[in-house]
């Protein structure tokens, strides 16, 4: 369907691509990833015909659409959500435009039989027309739209919800090679399980840029890299491609080593006997044997690792915040009523549940953005909040630069460590001299999370904070907010951020809040949850701790030394749980270089079916690994908990 032979793309000195392929059929489900820069934008561009590649090949099938998705939208006019969605070609257009204002001009009452067989209707009956528009109906109320809202001027809707509209109009028009970037960031949770589960049977064979690991986990079969200026294909989802690339580096490192030292070896002959006549055609013959090797490049150093130290805030008291009896509606819609909730220093709170139960409304409640109508919210000792929400961007100085907004802070940070931090978080060069009143939407975003991160208040309330992000941005804040020392209640869709950081999960469903006082996988378990996504959306959850002013009735409360016994067996249990884990660590990372070592011998590396063997071997480990670490960092965090307490 698609074939890339040769391709190579260079702006300027810079080169993005050189002598890359890549082979896209039919069926394949593939997600493109690279750091920020590497290029997946421009491929696209490559693909779509819309620049031309320096050299190299790109083959189309004859006849074959392309249907792209873009991260943002053009400027809409009067049309509505609908007609955006069944706007599937110009002549679909023209065509329904045209049997629209006969059917105006001729009421149903006035028409006859052989009215309705002119050359509009005809055309519109072999297009199939209206199936197009029953499926664009169904498309856009399962990307969310109400129906009301779809006969809405496209121009009230803000730019989130019309690409939701340009994204039915191209599951409408159901093209063979669907490309899409970053097709999550405008979706609502349960309208992202509706799409992921979607595009599952899609017909077309599909290629997506996206940040988000749970959706590319989801839905692909192969992950295409962008590396060291090539395209490098891995087969699996997100995660397989992780241990894929990691046991690939290993043996290319083992492989590289063993080269320098042969080469050294050579090298060290030819220096030691280049004077001597009677070894000096020898030593000629070494350097000839350097110069005939095919040279094995070390692996690429993965640059999305960047660590910082942040500045932290001053410490608070052991209750961070305390909400006794709040009660709060939207005019008649009552969302709590006389819910208690109490958050203590050093907690990492994950709000979910279905959309509209109230999670934002908490936050907002929590941040003091809101007034309940009754019941209080009580400030711990010292304690300061931030809340990040999309509204933060409107505290930005629009004159200002980017470099100058993040400079203005209180902490006492350098303009190299404020350059670098604006660099994790994509901007970098020339970008921060830009003036923020020509940002996007997404830039002002990440640009307050920089200027938040720079003078972190000590209880930390965050709305959504990865949109907008890439994988190598998250993994930067996933590290800033790893070591931040304050209180963070946060709520996200993106599973990865979530379990990187939540060590308290709270259910919020029916105006009720569910405690589970562990982290997200012992929530998925306690809930016996079908996945890890469908899981923030949960309505009612059959187990967990509902908060005072929930309905259901506490179990009565255990006695002192009952507590104490059971706080004891749970610790015994869970240390002999992580010694086992270490123990199975330990085997796996001895074996791993074990065999790194043996991959490193010529005569291993040479003997194909044993290295290949050893290879097979090398990712079970890697993966097992994969599986095992989290595991233990969980029961180490829950250790660390019950000593504590």
């Amino acid at each position: 369907m698609l074939t890339l032979s040769g391709v190579t793309k260079s702006y300027g000195d810079r080169t993005l691509f050189a002598d890359a392929a890549l082979q896209v059929n039919r069926g394949d489900r593939i997600g493109l990833v690279g750091p920020n820069g590497a290029g997946k934008s421009t491929l696209f561009g490559l693909i779509l015909g819309e620049e031309p590649a320096d050299d190299g090949r790109i083959n189309r099938e004859r006849g074959a659409q392309i249907g792209y998705l873009p991260q943002e939208s053009a400027p809409v006019g009067d049309e509505t959500a609908f007609e955006i969605a069944v706007a599937i070609t110009p002549d679909f257009v023209e065509v329904r435009r045209q049997v629209l204002a006969w059917d105006h001009d001729h009421p149903v009452e006035a028409q006859h039989p052989e009215d309705l067989h002119d050359d509009a209707h005809e055309r519109f009956h072999e297009l199939n027309g209206y199936q197009v528009e029953a499926k664009a109906r169904q498309l856009l109320g399962g990307l969310g739209f109400r129906d009301q809202d779809m006969d809405r001027p496209a121009r009230e809707l803000s730019g989130g919800w019309v690409m939701r509209a340009h994204l039915a109009r191209l599951l409408t028009q159901e093209p063979e090679l669907l490309m899409l970037d970053e097709p999550t960031n405008h979706l609502d949770l349960e309208s992202l399980l509706w799409f992921q589960d979607y595009l599952r049977g899609y017909p077309g064979a599909i290629l997506v840029i996206s940040h988000d690991r749970e959706f590319l986990n989801h839905l692909v079969t192969g992950i295409v890299e962008i590396r060291a200026q090539k395209l490098i294909r891995y087969t699996g989802n997100y995660d397989k491609y992780v241990a894929q690339r990691e046991a690939t580096d290993a043996q290319l490192l083992a492989a590289y080593k063993t080269q320098q030292k042969e080469i050294a070896h050579l090298q060290a002959f030819a220096d030691r006997f280049k004077a001597k006549a009677s070894k000096a055609t020898q030593a000629q013959s070494k350097l000839k044997q350097i110069e005939r090797m095919d040279k094995i490049e070390a692996p690429v150093a993965d640059d999305k690792r960047v660590s910082f130290r942040f500045p932290q805030p001053a410490r608070s008291g052991q209750r961070a915040m305390t909400l006794e009896q709040l009660h709060f509606a939207y005019g008649e819609a009552k969302v709590y009523e006389g819910i208690d909730l109490e958050i203590e220093r050093g907690e990492r709170i994950v709000l979910v549940g279905p959309n509209g139960a109230g999670k934002s409304t908490l936050l907002k409640l929590l941040a003091d953005k809101l007034q309940p109508q009754r019941g209080e919210r009580v400030l711990g000792h010292n304690v300061v909040t931030g809340y990040f929400s999309q509204y933060r961007v409107d505290m930005l100085k629009p004159e200002r630069t980017v470099l100058a907004e993040a400079l203005d802070t209180e902490s006492k940070v350098t303009e190299q460590f404020v350059r670098t931090l604006l660099g994790s978080f994509l901007f970098s060069g020339d970008s921060v001299q830009k003036k923020i009143e020509v940002l996007s939407g997404g830039e002002k975003s990440r640009l307050a999370l920089v200027k938040l991160l720079l003078d972190p208040p000590n209880l930390l309330l965050m709305d959504e904070p990865t949109t907008h992000l890439d994988m190598s941005s998250i993994d930067a804040l996933v590290g800033a907010l790893k070591q931040f020392e304050g209180t963070l209640v946060f709520i996200s869709h993106d599973v990865y951020f979530i379990k990187a950081l939540a060590n308290k999960v709270i259910h919020v469903a029916g105006g009720k809040l569910t405690h589970y006082q562990g982290d997200y996988e012992f929530y998925l378990h306690k809930t016996k949850s079908t996945s890890a996504r469908a899981a923030l959306t949960a309505g009612a959850v059959g187990t967990g701790k509902p908060a005072k002013g929930g309905k259901a009735k506490a179990a009565a409360p255990a006695s002192g030394k009952e507590q104490q016994r059971a706080l004891a067996a749970q610790k015994k249990q869970l240390e002999k749980s992580v010694a086992k884990l270490e123990q199975e660590i330990a085997e796996l990372e001895r074996r791993q270089t074990e065999i790194g070592e043996l991959l490193a011998l010529p005569e291993v590396w040479n003997d194909a079916p044993r290295a290949t063997e050893l290879s097979r071997e090398l990712d079970e480990h890697t993966e097992r690994l994969a599986l095992v670490m989290p595991k233990w960092e969980a029961q180490m965090l829950e250790l660390e908990r019950l000593g504590a307490g």
